[in-house]
């Protein structure tokens, strides 16, 4: 990483942090040394921001598609000249690599979601016109939208809640997660170089705040990726204020790989599905189910790739997997891992800490010959360790797959399409992606589920 990455991350940090003496310090995921301080809202704060979001949102809609989306166009520019500063503040504060699927990736995708929600069409529809009827479908904006974001990708999922906001013609009001608030403001920052005053406005704080953004009179919508206990207690905030509700809550994503897949040519894919952004992903694959006729291939492949993908600091351009993000996060995915020894699974590789890397570190883990009832496998881990599940019967596999109140999303992988695009019709998921990959080539499906 250069010296000027380092330098441009440290002026956007002297735009956005609190000044000395105040505010919380944030530290670093993989030193644990102190990043920053991070502005810490109170309620009265926010509700400054909301009364501000109000008042700006009728002339940011009045712009009309056209205007706005030249905006955003332009807000997506500015994270683009930014993207190195950006990412190495990203990768010190959450953890991930600069490198792989990681903060540069994390970045790019911010600027291409910004980019296809402000090139989206949004002309009127004409539902119904005859000589009885003639009925119009529009785009309004719903008002101003209170956007709640989580640790894991603060800035992607940030864009996600932000940009078709935005694009609308709504206001936003963004409270970044207490873990990785700084990369978030700063990216606002940056977008409000090109912004029309509070139009998007962040708000770094504690829980009550965020809990005051949800039941605010005057927030029209709420916007909310994290675990499933904050999201109900989002649906109660709500519910005096009637706001609009877009939750993205727990998953334990499953996989299935089907009988005569090959080994060899889908491990890969199937690492990385598991273990993006060291495991810490919404839609990652949690457990994964394999036939027993390719179970010790899958496992001994799973395991060859896990010893050898690079760990550590994320600074580092060689690594690719960092850290946990936090102490509760390392210490959740200790406990589940510990648990599975006791009771019996094998740990093929990994199956404990790298403290030589640092105090959060976690070696990648594949544990093996576990049993569908471990706490491994029916709690979501959100970390590197997963549980490789041995079944005999494809039924069987599927009614332990769908045996959870989550989901999110799931996979099944296969070298059949067609046996494939069944096996996803039978998954109860939001999404079910299919890998259909032989030596030859690789075709890929998605369904809503």
């Amino acid at each position: 990483m250069s010296d000027s990455a380092a330098s441009a991350a440290a002026a956007l940090l002297d735009r956005i942090q609190a000044p000395e003496g105040a505010g919380r310090d944030i530290p670093d995921a993989a030193t644990r040394e102190v990043i920053g301080r991070a502005p810490v809202a109170a309620v009265e704060d926010l509700d400054d921001a909301i009364a501000r979001a109000k008042a700006a949102q009728p002339a940011w809609e009045a712009l009309g598609h056209e205007k706005r989306s030249a905006v955003l166009l332009a807000a997506a520019d500015a994270i683009d000249a930014n993207a190195e500063g950006l990412a190495y503040l990203l990768s010190r504060e959450q953890g991930k690599p600069l490198n792989g699927p990681n903060a540069r990736f994390e970045l790019g995708a911010c600027s291409a979601w910004l980019r296809t929600n402000a090139t989206t069409v949004l002309e009127p529809q004409v539902l119904v016109d005859d000589e009885t009827l003639h009925a119009e479908l529009v785009y309004k904006a719903a008002g101003v939208v209170g956007a709640i974001g989580p640790w894991n990708w603060p800035l992607m999922i940030s864009i996600w809640q932000i940009g078709p906001s935005l694009r609308m013609g709504n206001t936003v009001v963004a409270k970044p997660s207490e873990y990785t608030p700084l990369s978030v403001l700063a990216m606002i920052a940056v977008m409000n170089e090109v912004l029309p005053p509070d139009v998007l406005i962040g708000v770094s704080g504690d829980r009550e705040v965020g809990a005051r953004l949800a039941s605010h009179p005057d927030i029209d919508k709420i916007m909310f990726t994290g675990s499933t206990a904050t999201g109900r207690r989002i649906i109660e905030s709500s519910a005096g204020n009637l706001a609009r509700l877009t939750l993205e809550l727990g998953g334990n994503d499953a996989g299935i790989v089907l009988p005569g897949t090959d080994p060899s040519v889908i491990a890969e894919d199937l690492f990385w599905g598991a273990f993006i952004n060291t495991g810490q992903t919404c839609a990652a694959m949690k457990r994964l189910y394999v036939h027993d006729s390719v179970y010790d291939e899958v496992v001994d492949a799973l395991a060859a790739i896990a010893a050898s993908v690079p760990m550590g600091n994320g600074l580092d351009e060689n690594n690719v997997l960092g850290p946990l993000q936090n102490r509760a996060q390392f210490d959740i995915v200790s406990r589940l891992v510990d648990d599975a020894k006791a009771r019996g699974a094998r740990v093929v590789t990994g199956g404990e800490s790298a403290p030589e890397l640092g105090e959060l570190f976690y070696r990648p883990t594949i544990v093996a010959d576990i049993d569908n009832d471990a706490a491994l496998v029916q709690e979501e881990q959100f970390g590197p360790a997963l549980p490789v599940i041995r079944y005999s019967d494809v039924d069987e596999a599927f009614d332990w797959a769908n045996g959870l109140d989550v989901g999110l999303g799931a996979s099944v992988w296969s070298s059949d399409p067609e046996a494939a695009r069944d096996a996803a019709g039978r998954m109860q998921s939001g999404t079910v992606y299919g890998s259909t990959r032989t030596a030859d080539c690789t075709r890929w499906c998605r369904s809503a589920g």
